[in-house]
């Protein structure tokens, strides 16, 4: 497996879409963006946009447009949105109606925009971009997000996220990549070429579910608790599990106003498992359905990344699953949450020009 330090740089490629051009890989997700540049340049944020909802707090926050991290912790003074659900662009009725174009859309464009501010292009200088989206993402959510790109790249390529990091990690034959964001999980094979629809899944059961279900196991053992899902969010990304766990987890919620501790450990537990089986079975199709003479060779080499391959003890779980198959290898990235942008960088830099979609 390729390990990526926090000096990052892909290897040369014989190819160049343009040679003056920044080239980027983007993994534009539901809860978190991550840009990596053939500069050297990586960030992350979270996947927020708010705008100030009045001149007070304009005032207060000093800015006209905030992301990220500082656009939660102003989220009562802001319109805040989170563009992206499942990993596509949301459409709202707010959208159509705001007179001030404020919404889903303008977000997207927004994030986008901040995402390649970060990545410190040069004055004038074109930029290229990779963007990993959903495995089985529609034609019109591809194109929802290509209008996105159109402000802040000069050109564009979309793949799948889960071909993305298989790229970068080098497993282009005999592999298959698990990768859990917050929006979806996507599931593909590969076998040495591009992957087709065949060879791909896309589940609604990742981090999102994990919260929400996390939420309602919550309010069923200690109703009388006050939380919002960003603050279980907190607590499953500190402590999510689903095997190994030796200590249990508490954490403290308003209750009636006063402090209080709470044991967390089974509703966590219990929240993060939910997405389990439908894993299980998405990564039994993908296997029972390929060349038999080849599905041992898949079974061995499977790997998961994405922030929801921080769930500990979750590799060792997939790998009892696969038992019933014969048995199989399954291990996490060594960088779950650059693996998508890191693989869709190194993308970049190895497709030839007739690859690209020119938006300008």
């Amino acid at each position: 497996m390729t390990q990526v330090s926090d000096n990052y740089q892909p290897e040369a490629s014989t190819y160049a879409a343009d040679d003056e051009a920044l080239l980027v890989g983007i993994d534009l997700g539901t809860s978190r963006s991550a840009i990596a540049a053939a500069n050297g340049v990586r960030k992350m944020i979270e996947s927020y946009v708010g705008w100030p909802k009045d001149a007070v707090a304009v005032r207060h926050i000093k800015k006209n447009i905030v992301f990220g991290t500082e656009a939660l912790e102003h989220r009562l003074s802001l319109r805040l949105f989170r563009p992206l659900e499942k990993g596509v662009l949301k459409h709202s009725l707010e959208d159509e109606e705001a007179e001030d174009g404020v919404g889903n859309k303008q977000a997207a464009r927004e994030l986008m925009r901040h995402l390649v501010h970060l990545s410190q292009p040069g004055r004038d200088q074109k930029v290229y971009g990779v963007v990993g989206v959903p495995a089985q993402a529609s034609l019109k959510s591809k194109q929802a997000l290509l209008e996105a790109a159109h402000d802040s790249m000069d050109a564009v390529m979309l793949v799948s996220q889960p071909f993305a990091v298989a790229y970068g990690l080098g497993m282009l034959d005999g592999s298959i990549v698990i990768d859990i964001g917050a929006g979806t999980t996507d599931i593909c094979r590969m076998h040495g070429t591009m992957p087709g629809e065949e060879d791909q899944l896309t589940l609604p059961l990742a981090g999102d579910f994990i919260d929400r279900r996390f939420e309602e196991l919550l309010k069923e053992a200690y109703p009388e608790a006050q939380f919002t899902i960003t603050m279980l969010k907190r607590v499953k990304e500190s402590g999510a599990f689903v095997a190994g766990q030796a200590e249990p987890i508490k954490t403290t919620f308003p209750c009636n106003g006063r402090p209080t501790e709470f044991d967390v450990t089974e509703p966590l537990k219990n929240a993060c498992e939910s997405i389990l089986d439908g894993i299980n079975e998405g990564l039994h199709k993908l296997i029972s359905s390929f060349d038999p003479e080849f599905q041992s060779k898949l079974r061995s080499n499977v790997v998961i990344s994405g922030g929801g391959s921080q769930i500990i003890g979750l590799a060792s779980r997939i790998r009892q699953q696969l038992e019933d198959l014969g048995g199989g290898n399954v291990h996490a990235v060594e960088e779950p949450l650059y693996a998508g942008a890191n693989g869709a960088l190194q993308l970049a830099i190895d497709m030839p020009d007739n690859y690209w979609q020119k938006l300008t």
